[in-house]
């Protein structure tokens, strides 16, 4: 995990290894080596690295979920808390697998509308297992939407302690 978050922090930051090396005073050969998991960086090494790449590390609560029974159909998955997602990925252009979005296979959500990602968020609260929620659903914005999605009553009811939590 922690290879693959340095070689997606240097990506992102459009550094080569060379270029990451150098600023964060280390050889190219260390990087590469953890990057590709053969070497084991200290925390402080991998603070400076990142800081190199314009990066800070954080620490956040981990999201739990708990699965809540329906009346009718399949269970749902409910978050213990809300979490926010990466800017791009929150106003992203998603297609749904089709194990969540069977109803229109295909169908193409641009987040960054409001009325889009408010469809594409009642079908993932419906269908979702926990990981395609936590890919899809921005907390803050399923709160700003939150009085105005279409969902099964069961369903608001078991998300709604979770809304007034964060607003609390």
């Amino acid at each position: 995990m922690g290879a693959e978050l340095l070689e997606r922090v240097r990506q992102e930051a459009g550094l080569s290894q060379e270029a990451l090396a150098s600023r964060a005073g280390t050889s190219r050969p260390t990087l590469s080596a953890y990057e590709h998991g053969r070497k084991s960086p200290t925390l402080a090494t991998v603070e400076r690295l990142l800081d190199s790449a314009g990066f800070e590390l954080t620490a956040e609560p981990k999201v739990t979920f708990r699965e809540v029974p329906l009346r009718r159909g399949r269970p749902i998955f409910v978050a213990d808390r809300l979490w926010r997602l990466a800017i791009k990925d929150a106003f992203a252009e998603v297609t749904l697998p089709l194990e969540l979005n069977w109803l229109r296979p295909g169908a193409t959500f641009r987040l960054s509308d409001r009325r889009q990602r408010a469809r594409c968020y009642e079908v993932v609260l419906r269908e979702g297992m926990p990981a395609d929620i936590l890919r899809y659903v921005d907390g803050a914005l399923l709160v700003d939407l939150w009085l105005e999605l279409v969902l099964p009553r069961d369903i608001r009811d078991a998300w709604q302690p979770v809304i007034a939590e964060a607003t609390g």
